[in-house]
């Protein structure tokens, strides 16, 4: 008889990501996320697996966190982005020099108090250790391989001898002091002046050259980075380089000579591009881009002709498809006019076939089917990787040729099983998409998870969990994740509604709440809430909403609009939008949606949920992270704090030191458990 589930199964799940073809195809690199229990502690290793399923998948790494695998253009080595312990070939170098030892004090060659991100490369036909490419004193954060293996461009800081006294003081509890506009990022706290630039470093003797011209900048580039990719001649990165680059959201595509010359803006402002990967032959480079103006319009998959040029052109050629690249902006080239792009397409995260004449896009892989979801893939030789996970089953990795992905029933091939104690030991959830009708008449799609035993034919009425996704400009796909496993084991049916608002279905579904927030989602919420108890699966007294970030903004919506919930669980949200701006790192959202506070006041106040809190009699638990920039405390606390003074119940949970996801194992189970116990203390039944 299978287990039911227990908070305490969290830890035993292993989360399964960033997978990397070596060039001929024949073997993955992916990392895989573990916890430790007794540590309270995320763990990220770094795994190679052959493509041909003949073999388990072996462990790289153990000594520390790893990520980012990208594997040398000859497939002999694989280097990837980790803080580790100096490597001992350095250590030895700077122990010759005690000078540079005493300052750096902790042996990082870093001078920080704790090892930073740099590049380690495994030499696959030697073995050994990893062995430690850079030593840069910020870090670095990217990085890809040059097209003879013997170079690296990485993407670091690099701070002025008066910015990195500013630095060091800092470090010590100095004062903040600031001059820009974009002033904060969430996960990295507030920003300073400190420049990124790129850097060619030799692998073998670690010398490197900074490319002066190729730098950073940009509202979000402290969140996005320069993503630099090294094409047969030169190296393209994205960034911002106009007169006010913090009040700009445009991420353009530059292109610079490996010895730092020649460097071009390839595209004109009008573009949000990211991912940027070349065409076999060099030729021609695509890459994901939104509008730097409409966050609705969906990202579109473009290819650029004769780049490094001076009639250098560029063009979208998934326009006409009308659906959104997938968030992580993987494109790539099966040959020089052909395209593979990760989209979502209808509540689903697919691939799609581009060309590069603009022909119409194709939808591939029909193998998927309806109830798998991709969340990442590569393709390089003659194969496809892909990460592949379903509501019943967390992600593994797979492989397929390429010319399998139009073939009729072609299964990729299995090349981990990650979880498949986890899977065989515990009752997985049912799962079924559902159509309904909001109250203006259109077509809304909801993703619902089951209890194992429930009967959808004669069913029996059970509690409902309304799981709202966050964004809003994204979407729910059917997927394991263990929230929704443990409320589905507990008896609920859990309804994860695709409001309008959401990509994936098209640009006018996604724009209409454009600048108006709230009416659409409530009315889609709870439109969804009545088809379940039409059907006769949800019980109309014993329902819950609950939400994180967007969806924490919508739950505050529902209770402010209707009490019709038993009780609610509004996280990381924010509720009242006039105060929000210039507390977090979204300004240029808020002017691009609803313009500038001081002109538009009563845009904002029109869609703050915190103007009608007088309104709430639903039961509220508000979650909030400490350091999170993306949706302030604050927020929460006004929320928490409203709804508490008019006698309401209330509960409000902090999380110190996280930022907007929370990524603390411990506290990940916390805050499952604190909604549960919210939900079952307001449940008619229960009390």
């Amino acid at each position: 008889m299978a287990d039911t589930f227990d908070l305490g199964d969290f830890y035993d799940l292993t989360l399964v990501e960033d997978v990397a073809l070596s060039p001929s195809g024949d073997r993955l690199a992916f990392v895989a996320d573990e916890f430790d229990r007794s540590e309270d502690d995320r763990r990220s290793s770094l795994f190679v697996v052959p493509t041909d399923g003949s073999r388990e998948p072996y462990r790289l790494t153990r000594a520390s966190d790893a990520g980012s695998p990208k594997w040398s253009p000859d497939g002999s080595k694989l280097a990837f982005v980790a803080a580790r312990e100096e490597d001992a070939a350095l250590a030895v170098r700077d122990d010759a020099d005690e000078e540079s030892t005493e300052e750096d004090g902790d042996g990082s060659g870093t001078g920080a108090e704790e090892p930073q991100s740099q590049v380690w490369l495994f030499d696959l036909g030697r073995g050994g250790d990893a062995r430690q490419v850079t030593a840069r004193e910020e870090g670095v954060r990217e990085f890809d391989w040059g097209p003879e293996g013997d170079r690296v461009v990485v993407a670091s800081r690099d701070p002025t001898d008066e910015q990195a006294e500013y630095l060091r003081e800092r470090r010590d509890g100095g004062p903040v002091e600031l001059e820009r506009l974009q002033h904060k990022a969430d996960g990295r706290g507030y920003l300073d002046d400190v420049t990124t630039y790129l850097f060619v470093v030799d692998v073998d003797t670690r010398e490197e050259r900074r490319l002066d011209d190729a730098h950073g900048g940009g509202a979000y580039e402290p969140m996005t980075g320069m993503q630099p990719a090294w094409g047969d001649d030169c190296i393209a990165f994205v960034a911002n380089h106009g007169e006010r680059p913090d009040d700009e959201s445009a991420m353009d595509v530059f292109t610079v000579a490996p010895d730092g010359g020649d460097c071009r803006r390839l595209t004109d402002g009008d573009v949000v591009a990211r991912g940027p990967r070349w065409s076999p032959e060099g030729d021609r480079l695509a890459f994901a881009a939104g509008a730097p103006t409409n966050w609705h319009v969906p990202d579109e998959v473009y290819v650029a002709e004769r780049v490094g040029a001076d009639d250098a052109t560029y063009r979208s050629v998934s326009a006409s498809f009308d659906r959104t690249v997938a968030r992580d902006g993987t494109v790539r080239w099966t040959d020089e006019e052909t395209l593979v792009a990760l989209v979502g397409d209808e509540g689903s995260t697919r691939l799609v076939r581009c060309f590069a004449d603009g022909s119409d896009p194709e939808r591939t892989f029909s193998a998927q089917g309806e109830y798998r979801t991709v969340r990442g893939f590569d393709l390089a030789g003659d194969a496809v990787a892909l990460a592949l996970t379903e509501p019943d089953a967390p992600t593994d990795c797979y492989a397929l040729d390429v010319a399998d992905l139009d073939a009729d029933g072609a299964e990729p091939r299995r090349l981990t099983a990650s979880n498949e104690t986890f899977v065989e030991s515990h009752a997985m959830p049912a799962c079924e998409r559902v159509t309904y009708e909001n109250d203006d008449g259109e077509a809304v799609e909801a993703i619902t998870y089951l209890p194992p035993e429930f009967d959808r034919d004669d069913p029996e009425e059970r509690p409902l969990v309304v799981s709202i996704h966050g964004g809003p400009v994204s979407y729910d796909a059917p997927e394991f994740r263990f929230e929704y496993a443990y409320f589905a084991d507990r008896g609920y049916v859990v309804l994860r509604p695709n409001y309008r608002g959401s990509s994936s279905y098209g640009r006018a579904f996604s724009e209409s709440i454009r600048g108006d927030w709230g009416r659409r989602e409530v009315d889609d919420v709870c439109s969804g809430v009545d088809h379940l108890v039409d059907r006769g699966w949800v019980d109309p007294e014993r329902t819950f909403a609950t939400g994180f970030s967007y969806g924490g903004i919508t739950t505050g919506y529902l209770v402010t609009n209707t009490d019709r919930f038993a009780a609610a669980a509004a996280e990381h949200g924010i509720y009242d939008l006039r105060s929000s701006y210039g507390t977090d790192d979204a300004h240029k959202w808020w002017e691009n949606d609803f313009g500038l506070p001081w002109e538009r006041p009563e845009a904002y106040d029109e869609s703050s949920s915190i103007t009608d809190v007088g309104d709430v009699d639903t039961p509220l638990l508000v979650t909030a992270g400490g350091e999170d920039w993306r949706c302030p405390p604050s927020q929460s606390e006004q929320l928490y704090v409203s709804v508490k003074k008019q006698g309401v119940p209330a509960k409000l949970v902090v999380y110190p030191d996280e930022h907007h996801a929370i990524g603390d194992p411990d506290r990940a189970v916390h805050r499952l458990e604190a909604i549960a116990d919210w939900f079952e203390s307001h449940d008619p039944e229960r009390v």
